[in-house]
């Protein structure tokens, strides 16, 4: 599976080097994915604590901190030849978890441009929601609000939400081709 973020944080992923590594963003998913086996310990904060990833990658759709820490389309659509490059180097991968409606949007034109796709949209678009899926495509897509403070401190994602869309993203991962 692979995750798609945003973009790596300026006080987080930036200075530490890895994705979702050093924030608060970070510490909710990373919690999440060792509640749900796909990560070796709770909390990752520096890229030597010895986080461990199972069936699982993490990337973000822009490559580099974006100013006021908010990514443009420019920015997504700059970033997406490295995001093409990435997957089609990861043969394994069968289900991307975006994470927010910015993530699902550079996700869907991702995969657009695999797999001989010819950069044609996907239409029609599918609508991203939480715990929206989109299967029939080269990969299946599932969304998951993004584990920003806005959305964790407010309840708009809570624990038992992203741990449900994971067990869901193994779910799809699992399934026969």
């Amino acid at each position: 599976m692979l995750t798609l973020g945003l973009a790596p944080a300026a006080h987080g992923a930036n200075r530490t080097g890895r994705v979702f590594t050093g924030d608060r963003s970070g510490d909710f998913l990373f919690a999440a994915l060792s509640r749900t086996g796909f990560a070796n310990q709770p909390q990752s904060h520096a890229r030597d604590d010895g986080l461990e990833l199972s069936d699982m990658r993490i990337t973000a759709a822009v490559r580099c901190a974006p100013p006021a820490n908010r990514p443009t389309p420019v920015e997504r659509d700059t970033c997406l030849p490295w995001s093409t490059r990435e997957l089609t180097l990861l043969r394994n991968v069968r289900v991307l978890l975006c994470l927010g409606a910015f993530a699902w949007d550079a996700a869907l034109r991702l995969i657009a441009t695999v797999d001989g796709a010819d950069s044609r949209p996907i239409s029609p678009r599918p609508r991203f929601g939480h715990g929206a899926e989109v299967s029939g495509l080269p990969y299946s897509l599932i969304g998951c609000y993004h584990p920003s403070q806005q959305n964790t401190f407010t309840g708009k994602l809570t624990e038992p939400m992203i741990d449900a869309v994971l067990h869901r993203a193994r779910e799809l991962a699992q399934q026969p081709i």
